[in-house]
């Protein structure tokens, strides 16, 4: 098992302790003495520097090393496999919903999990009914938990406005009642936002994310209308507005994908930074080998260079003064999340459910459409209990991979969807999104490293 990690970014050297989470930045000396495998005894270490470093040096980091092993911030032991082994165990509460307004939508999207805007060939919009539904089985299935979190998601969920509204509505009337607090986020790609509506969202939405690619040409190659037609020039102006709108301490996100035809997506990032976007993300796509777009083990190099540019331009922002926020970089080296949520991720399938327009509940929206994973109706009592078991237990402790690996507590296993439409396992790790994601958390933890430093 890695109980530490090792990586260099940008000229400056960093430690990981995989368990307590301390990160050391270190000298040459210290980073060249620390193996992952522990110490060794220091007339081994001298013999092994002394021709590079004097030997009062590498008896002063030596020392330093052990003391922070004392300390229990350097080769700690883990301390939570017996909570992990056990996830399996009493009762699961349901604090999150993706609510799939519309199965429909349109623009039609290159690398879409949805085909041509359908979903497994049927086009569906939800009505307000089955909405409240969702509302009221998210209520009584969240149990103890005060607070909630409803996604409203597609396809594109402005399709059907007025539902929205009175799902909305129904929610504010609810979580009185209950005692709940129910927040929701919308996902829209932005091309049927007009004054009401946008009016409405910065009212309503805790978070709204508004799709766009990047740059024009990016965008309009993939985003496309119906009629093939782009849609960049209708969406900029209207992303701009919502995002004008909104005060600082309500969050939103412009959010992009990058593609095989995009691999220079860090001039994506910077257009969408230099439009004025101080929030940003910008994320891999998820398909098929077979498919155009696709991004391939080939294309590793070029992703870590744009994400080593990122990193640069972030910390040159920063100094200056003129910084944004990209998502994937975004850590807390100082707590983060409780230890079941590093352990276990998003909480899909047990914390977390997908709705569809009929009402049928799935573990997320990726499942949608495969029967195996079918967790209920909101019109029926109860979930299939050996599902929520599956998802539970498919943390870290049970993926072998995942276990040794040095970024099991950020990146909880990796999303259960792409484990297993890649593997058809969910245990089995989708490894071109391991390394895509253990590459953002090493700029991650330098970046966060370096602001709290000053």
């Amino acid at each position: 098992m890695a109980d530490i990690h090792k990586f260099i970014q940008d000229g400056d050297y960093y430690i990981i302790d995989v368990n307590s989470g301390a990160v050391h930045i270190v000298d040459k000396l210290v980073y060249s003495i620390v193996e992952e495998n522990g110490l060794k005894d220091i007339k081994e270490v001298i013999k092994e520097f002394h021709n590079k470093y004097e030997e009062k040096d590498i008896v002063e980091a030596y020392e330093e090393l052990k003391e922070l092993i004392e300390e229990g911030v350097l080769y700690s032991k883990d301390l939570y496999e017996d909570i992990g082994l056990k996830a399996g165990q009493g009762a699961s509460f349901i604090k999150a919903l993706c609510l799939n307004i519309a199965h429909d939508c349109n623009l039609r999207c290159k690398y879409c999990f949805a085909d041509e805007g359908e979903y497994k060939g049927k086009r569906e919009i939800m009505s307000a009914q089955v909405g409240k539904k969702a509302i009221d089985f998210v209520i009584k299935a969240s149990g103890p938990r005060k607070h909630i979190e409803v996604d409203l998601f597609g396809g594109e969920p402005l399709m059907a406005f007025d539902t929205v509204k009175e799902i909305v509505e129904y929610a504010k009337e609810q979580e009185k009642v209950h005692n709940k607090t129910i927040r929701f986020t919308m996902t829209t790609n932005a091309t049927l936002l007009n004054d009401e509506i946008m009016d409405y969202l910065d009212k309503n939405m805790g978070n709204i994310v508004l799709s766009i690619d990047g740059r024009k040409k990016v965008n309009d190659d993939v985003r496309i209308r119906v009629d093939g037609s782009g849609s960049y020039d209708a969406i900029l102006p209207k992303i701009k507005e919502m995002v004008s709108i909104r005060d600082k301490d309500k969050q939103y996100y412009a959010r992009g994908t990058f593609t095989r035809n995009n691999l220079d997506f860090f001039e994506d990032v910077m257009h969408l930074a230099n439009e004025g976007f101080d929030e940003i993300s910008i994320e891999p796509v998820v398909l098929p080998d077979e498919h155009p777009l696709s991004l391939r083990e080939e294309d590793l190099p070029k992703i870590f260079q744009q994400y080593d540019k990122l990193y640069k331009e972030m910390v040159k922002r920063h100094e200056e003064g003129n910084e944004f926020k990209f998502y994937h970089f975004n850590i807390d080296l100082q707590g983060g999340p409780c230890v079941y949520k590093r352990i276990s991720g998003c909480g899909a399938g047990h914390e977390y459910v997908a709705i569809t327009p009929s009402g049928d509940i799935y573990p997320c929206h990726q499942f949608v459409g495969n029967e195996d994973f079918k967790m209920g109706n909101v019109f029926e009592d109860g979930l299939k209990e050996e599902i929520q078991k599956d998802f539970k237990e498919a943390n870290i402790y049970f993926k072998p991979t995942c276990k040794e690996c040095w970024a099991r507590f950020y990146c909880s296993g990796g999303c259960q969807a792409n484990n297993y439409n890649f593997n058809k396992d969910m245990h089995v790790p989708y490894k071109l999104g391991c390394e895509m994601q253990k590459k953002r958390i090493e700029c991650a933890i330098a970046l966060k490293s370096k602001f709290m430093s000053e």
